[in-house]
């Protein structure tokens, strides 16, 4: 059993820890109301990317050796029209440079918040999570905390993947945003 924390108690939030949970691992919400004494061994940034900023700048001591989940798509939100980090970065990458002493892995960013509560695409196919981390290890471990969760877990590789992985979560909220598909709806992976 592993200890999660998630910061955020919004829809996403609670899809990701519900799934956690299904796997045999407890988890606690942390909201900006929460007194924090420890984080779990896992901890998510389930909130919008512009909140990522205070999280780290008041937790980073108590972030380090942890396993740490962005599942951000750090899109203008204003214009629904690109991202706002870098072109030749992501959120992850960025996040990493300010946690060198966690492992920081993309997660959780390409599935809606509907597909990981019903662990299905539009009520049809497995929901997939998709990773993206230089810390292989940690990766691993993820993968052994989610079994049980009937998610399906797929390393995309490096944490240079994590741009693509944006670019992924990003064309899905901007079609889900224009009413072309669902929010129960995304992109699947078939093997």
């Amino acid at each position: 059993m592993t200890t999660i924390s998630i910061f955020g108690k919004g829809n996403m939030g609670v899809a990701i820890g519900g799934n956690f949970e299904d796997a045999g691992n407890t988890v606690t919400y942390i909201t900006k109301e929460t007194p924090v004494e420890q984080l779990g061994d896992v901890v998510v940034l389930a909130v919008p990317y512009p909140a990522v900023a205070g999280i780290l700048s008041a937790y980073q001591a108590k972030l380090a050796g942890k396993i740490v989940i962005d599942i951000t798509n750090p899109v203008n939100f204003e214009t629904f029209d690109d991202l706002v980090v870098p072109a030749d970065s992501s959120a992850t990458a960025e996040i990493a440079k300010q946690l060198p002493d966690s492992a920081v892995i993309k997660a959780f960013n390409t599935t809606f918040a509907a597909s990981l509560a019903t662990k299905k695409v539009a009520g049809e196919q497995q929901t997939t999570v998709l990773l993206a981390s230089d810390d292989q290890k940690a990766k691993e471990q993820l993968t052994e905390i989610l079994e049980g969760s009937d998610l399906a877990v797929i390393d995309a590789g490096s944490l240079k993947r994590a741009r693509e992985l944006e670019a992924i979560g990003f064309l899905q909220i901007s079609l889900a945003s224009a009413e072309k598909i669902g929010w129960t709806g995304g992109f699947a992976v078939l093997k």
